[in-house]
């Protein structure tokens, strides 16, 4: 889009916020880039600038604006919507495989050469990896320099500098301020954090119905590795160095987050798949407008605007659990979970709440006694063999993997049908467009808004709701009146439903249970 200069300056001139991460304008008269909804005066369209990215921009030798911060801005809705080499390669940068591995490992992980990978990013990105990450690395380091008292050298470390000098280096080069006077600017807008915690900011694009998202995961959770509390839904976390915990809350204009790390370099990491787990990088006008061109949609769309995807901090956490939820309840589903964290799962400190484990490994899933899945020899069977195949990389479902590869390996799977591929591919791939025509919740609703109930007849209708059928999933799933769909307080963000007209609660037990 950056290249279509004309629509991109009358963004500009106009604020609008939509554009926010989709391009980034630069000013040659100030040497200055922002976001598109920068609230400083607009500059002729012919001091204007567009790149690609925030590191493009960088690249070309401009600082990030001190006002509208755009190296803080929602990421390009592209790298989820997307399954091309480019995004998966950005999807891999933002889960911090550059830092972890060097670019060496994100192409072998892409399947690629490293000469390949770094030409593919420039051509469409306006900078390789090593600039990718190097402004995210800038980005995490400002986020610690301004809501945590470290000492800059532990700034620097957890933000992934191989040394001080560099760390210093880049964030003057980045955002024309010391790291120091960084922190003394921050000072005023500090909250307070209880020691060891960080507490930050996501945002998002507006708007942001936090119903059926926050209410999927509270009423879903896993006890011992899940919870609702004081507002927020808690989970534990599995990260390269070590284990985490965070805390989620809804705020009109973003998503309130705290941290726990056991180790700082986790926090670029931590944050992207927080971000994955509440598709904050959704385009949620494109999705609205897309579905409420399907006259029977239009209704549930108007009513609450902003539906997003309920996905995962764990992509095989979630494949295994859309197994144990395969034909019974979300109770149910609960409780088997439980039972695998009791037995398996890896003790974790958690002062501030009641989180006692991770999920279970996949390696240690595979190598389990059969008899600690309270299942059906089936179902038994199936979630050995899927956790066997996550630990020796038969299946692959990180951020970086081909959604098309990725469902083969699963449907050659003993005891995974298209309901539970479909799920997986929509809450742990990230594909917008996987459906899920014979959940027995998609028919039900489909028959009462007058849309075909037989799963030929809906897939056939859906084909004009791509690349978006997991959103709309999410609005036909929400016409039941069930915890599921709400938010676990008294009030919502979203308009409530007249109890006159409020549907009767349909049971997760009537449906596949989503995990």
């Amino acid at each position: 889009m950056y290249e279509d200069v004309d629509r991109c300056a009358r963004a500009v001139q106009s604020r609008d916020a939509r554009f926010d991460g989709w391009f980034f304008v630069a000013v040659v008269t100030t040497g200055i880039y922002c976001r598109p909804s920068c609230p400083a005066v607009a500059p002729k369209p012919g001091n204007m600038r567009f790149y690609p990215s925030a590191a493009a921009a960088q690249a070309a030798g401009f600082r990030a604006c001190k006002r509208c911060r755009p190296d803080a801005a929602p990421g390009s809705p592209a790298w989820n919507e997307r399954a091309d080499l480019v995004a998966r390669a950005m999807r891999l940068i933002g889960d911090g495989v550059v830092d972890r591995e060097g670019v060496p490992g994100l192409a072998a992980r892409l399947g690629y050469s490293a000469r390949q990978v770094e030409r593919q990013l420039l051509a469409e990105l306006g900078a390789g990896p090593l600039a990718l990450a190097r402004a995210q690395r800038a980005q995490t380091a400002r986020v610690l320099i301004e809501t945590t008292p470290l000492p800059m050298v532990d700034v620097a470390l957890g933000a992934g500098f191989a040394s001080v000098r560099q760390f210093n280096d880049t964030v003057r080069a980045v955002f024309a301020l010391t790291p120091t006077e960084l922190r003394a600017r921050a000072a005023g807008r500090r909250g307070p954090s209880a020691a060891g915690t960080l507490t930050l900011r996501l945002p998002f694009r507006a708007p942001l119905c936090p119903d059926n998202l926050f209410g999927h995961l509270a009423v879903t959770g896993v006890p011992g590795v899940e919870e609702w509390r004081d507002g927020a839904y808690r989970r534990t976390l599995r990260l390269p160095h070590g284990p985490g915990v965070v805390a989620l809350a809804p705020r009109p204009e973003h998503v309130a987050c705290t941290l726990a790390l056991a180790d700082l370099r986790d926090l670029a990491t931590a944050i992207a798949r927080c971000r994955r787990l509440l598709d904050l990088d959704a385009d949620p006008v494109a999705v609205d407008e897309a579905l409420a061109a399907e006259p029977a949609l239009a209704p549930l769309v108007a009513k609450a605007p902003g539906r997003r995807v309920p996905r995962t901090v764990d992509e095989a956490e979630l494949a295994v659990r859309a197994v144990l939820g395969q034909q019974v309840s979300t109770a149910a589903a609960r409780t088997h979970a439980g039972r695998l964290v009791t037995a398996l799962g890896e003790p974790v400190a958690d002062p501030g709440g009641g989180l006692t484990h991770l999920f279970p490994a996949s390696a240690a899933l595979a190598g389990a006694d059969p008899a600690v899945l309270a299942l059906p020899a089936a179902r038994r069977r199936a979630v050995l063999g899927l956790a066997a195949a996550l630990a020796d990389g038969t299946v692959d479902l990180g951020p970086g993997t081909d959604w098309t590869a990725a469902r083969a390996a699963l449907d050659a799977l003993p005891g995974l049908g298209q309901w539970t591929v479909e799920t997986i591919a929509m809450r742990a791939l990230g594909d917008p467009d996987a459906f899920v025509p014979t959940d027995l919740g998609v028919r039900m609703a489909a028959d009462e808004l007058g849309l075909p109930a037989t799963p030929g007849a809906l897939v056939r209708r859906a084909a004009g709701w791509r690349p978006w059928r997991a959103y709309a999933v999410q609005h036909l799933w929400a016409t039941g009146d069930h915890p599921i769909n709400r938010l676990p307080v008294e009030r919502s963000s979203c308009a409530p439903t007249p109890p006159s007209t409020a549907r009767s609660a349909r049971s997760p037990s009537s449906r596949r249970t989503a995990p």
